[in-house]
């Protein structure tokens, strides 16, 4: 049975924080011989703005303070009262997302909720929380998928496939909200302050049913180089979730792709892809991607311009890519999507525009 991506939903917060965020990443290095490393990438990274929850009292290399005063040198927040921001905020613009998929009086029809987040930890969650704000039924199917980077929003894809192709009247709504800008941390490691550069707050909604309307999720396929495990990873520290990105990363993303490619493609020639929806994990991913498969410049047109726009939003971004790219899809085209996370992982997706 035929499983349809049907509609997305994305949402940002009110306030562009690239700016700021810069200038005090820049100020984290004064000093030190990264220094001119870090504002030579800053030229080069393609992002224009990125979006936070938090409000800007200021802006300068000594502090990113709103009401809260969360940034400030000397005395950045424990990981106990980022949750506690995670849980004030999150939520709000999980709803926004929902809303804007204009379920109307089908909200009530949602059989199963898929809560996506690697930024924030927090119970009752999200899941439980859009219950009563959306007006979804309170007997729906919940499981959240947590703490897998990047990567988690194409595996909540294919787990809403398994439930549609079981049930096939089920409807599963899927949440990734992600406040990436609550985990900035007090470093003048460049790879960590690098982190300022990319990330930022964003949430996708999408709905997920038999309908033969919008994406059809044709296949899933995981590629793992695990020799590279230990280039991306994600934890749990004291004073926010803590991640280290090498600077190994792109070239090994491209040497996934390389491997992986015959299989990933499922004997699909790369000139039949006419959609590519891939996660805009930064300049230089894009850069190895297009040349790990011979793309065409024009291929990533829509992955770059959501870098320009949002940054890297985590789990959420390659939904942002794929709502834009379904606007513009012709009926039979067929896509590929991925995005890539700790493992190394590359999760990536099949697709094809449903003729309705």
């Amino acid at each position: 049975m035929s499983v349809f991506l049907n509609r997305i939903s994305t949402a940002v917060p009110p306030n562009d924080v690239h700016g700021a965020f810069v200038d005090f990443a820049a100020g984290l290095l004064e000093g030190e011989r990264s220094a001119p490393v870090f504002d030579r990438l800053v030229k080069r990274s393609q992002i224009d703005h990125r979006w936070s929850v938090l409000t800007l009292a200021d802006r300068g290399r000594s502090a990113i303070a709103g009401n809260e005063e969360v940034y400030r040198r000397g005395s950045f927040p424990s990981t106990a009262e980022r949750m506690r921001l995670f849980e004030r905020f999150a939520v709000d613009l999980a709803q926004r997302a929902v809303d804007g998929l204009d379920l109307g009086d089908r909200v009530g029809d949602v059989t199963h909720v898929i809560a996506v987040s690697c930024t924030g930890l927090v119970a009752p969650g999200i899941d439980l929380q859009l219950i009563e704000r959306c007006g979804l039924n309170p007997s729906v199917e919940r499981t959240v998928v947590g703490f897998m980077g990047c990567y988690a929003a194409i595996n909540a894809l294919k787990l809403a496939r398994h439930i549609v192709r079981s049930e096939e009247g089920a409807r599963v709504l899927i949440v990734s909200v992600e406040l990436c800008t609550l985990h900035l941390q007090e470093t003048n490691d460049l790879e960590k302050v690098l982190s300022f550069l990319i990330f930022g707050d964003g949430c996708a909604a999408a709905l997920v049913t038999s309908d033969p309307v919008g994406l059809s999720l044709d296949r899933f396929h995981a590629a793992l180089l695990p020799e590279a495990a230990d280039q991306i990873t994600w934890r749990v520290g004291d004073h926010g979730f803590d991640m280290h990105l090498s600077g190994q990363v792109p070239g090994s993303v491209g040497e996934a792709l390389r491997r992986g490619r015959e299989t990933i493609l499922h004997g699909t020639a790369i000139e039949e892809i006419d959609l590519w929806a891939v996660h805009p994990g930064g300049r230089t991913i894009l850069d190895a991607v297009q040349g790990a498969l011979d793309l065409e410049p024009q291929a990533l047109a829509t992955s770059r311009e959501v870098l320009r726009s949002f940054g890297n939003m985590s789990s959420a971004t390659v939904l942002f890519v794929l709502e834009r790219l379904m606007k513009g899809a012709n009926p039979g085209d067929r896509g590929c999507a991925m995005a890539f996370g700790p493992g190394l992982t590359a999760e990536t997706l099949l697709f094809t525009a449903a003729a309705a």
